[in-house]
């Protein structure tokens, strides 16, 4: 599947405020519903949290250096277009999905009243502006920088009741520290395939990552009928659409993975198990991803996106023809995928974890 190519800031911006099955979006939810949320059964470690908030550990983390531009300079020049190609979208990608966060947090914490949703909202809107922040300066290094005034404007937005917010981005945070902290990791040993500064931040950045996703976890576990009945489910839903999305996703750079010393189907099945093993923290029941019908799953939704794509480029009836059956073929592999039997477990007692892979 090919990558868009950037030559412009409108380009980036373009793919910025793109709205596609794969591409992060914008979310707005149910505010009066938000407002009635009570964290009240988790008091002492809803108010352990908030204060780590208030101490704000990483207040100096995003900051570049003198040494951040010339590295890049440096190594910039050293890249295929591939791999530039890739990298932009990348960066262009997780800018939209950190001011996502920060454009919904922001917009819960002005509409309600709730002071422990309004307290932590504040606090998360603050972290995901600072990493959005930080990724368009990156994207500044090459005249790419988004304006991001003009997508907050300009983005379509999907309605989520706050249930659906709870999941989602429960998961989208744990799913995001795995990343992060595999890539870390992945380069503290081989700093030699470190092609880019941005990295050496991620260990600390994705703490931040995994603190938000505490901050759901309380959520849940505190009003634990979003835990039960058909609502597991939907906690399967989300899982595997997490999932499979990132799993599409990242087999659409192949230059990215293997310049970091990656195999993308590896990778993805660290990033899954970490995440699968954080979830268990309040998820009843979790994707069975040790089957061997799951990721033979994933590699057919990979294929059916990779038809569904050459169906595009190829154009007029055929390929629109082409399209609809992979699309068909997308859909019926997710059905597949969704009914294999999910594991349950106990809750555990101790809700909070520590980012500790």
């Amino acid at each position: 599947m090919s990558q868009p190519t950037f030559a412009t800031p409108d380009d980036a911006a373009a793919h910025a405020e793109a709205s596609t099955l794969l591409s992060p979006r914008f979310y707005t939810t149910d505010f009066a519903a938000m407002d009635r949320i009570d964290v009240s059964p988790l008091r002492a470690e809803w108010d352990a949290m908030l204060q780590e908030y208030e101490g704000d550990n990483n207040h100096d983390h995003f900051q570049r250096t003198p040494a951040f531009a010339d590295e890049v300079a440096r190594l910039a020049p050293t890249w295929s277009p591939e791999l530039r190609a890739e990298f932009m979208a990348f960066l262009v990608s997780s800018l939209t999905s950190e001011f996502s966060g920060c454009v919904l947090y922001n917009e819960i914490q002005k509409n309600v009243s709730n002071p422990d949703v309004k307290r932590l909202m504040r606090y998360m809107a603050r972290d995901e502006s600072r990493h959005a922040g930080f990724l368009n300066q990156s994207l500044k290094d090459f005249g790419l920088g988004v304006d991001l005034g003009n997508l907050k404007r300009n983005k379509a937005y999907t309605y989520f009741k706050p249930k659906y917010i709870f999941y989602a981005t429960y998961l989208s945070e744990k799913i995001g520290y795995a990343r992060y902290i595999t890539i870390f990791r992945q380069l503290e040993r081989h700093p030699e395939l470190r092609f880019h500064p941005i990295f050496r931040w991620f260990e600390r950045w994705c703490n931040d990552e995994f603190r938000h996703g505490e901050s759901f976890a309380l959520i849940l576990r505190a009003n634990p009928s979003l835990l039960s009945g058909v609502n597991t489910l939907w906690i399967r839903f989300f899982q595997l659409a997490v999932y499979a999305t990132m799993y599409v996703r990242d087999h659409q750079r192949p230059q990215l993975n293997a310049a970091m010393g990656f195999d993308p189907t590896a990778y993805d099945r660290e990033v899954i198990r970490i995440t699968r093993d954080i979830s268990t923290q309040v998820f009843p029941v979790t994707l069975d991803i040790d089957h061997p019908a799951f990721f033979a799953g994933l590699d057919r939704l990979l294929r059916a996106a990779q038809g569904f794509e050459r169906g595009r480029e190829r154009g007029g009836v055929m390929g629109r023809l082409a399209q609809a059956g992979w699309a068909l073929a997308g859909v019926a592999g997710f059905a597949r995928l969704y009914v294999l039997a999910p594991r349950r477990r106990p809750l555990p007692a101790q809700v909070r974890m520590a980012p500790s892979w």
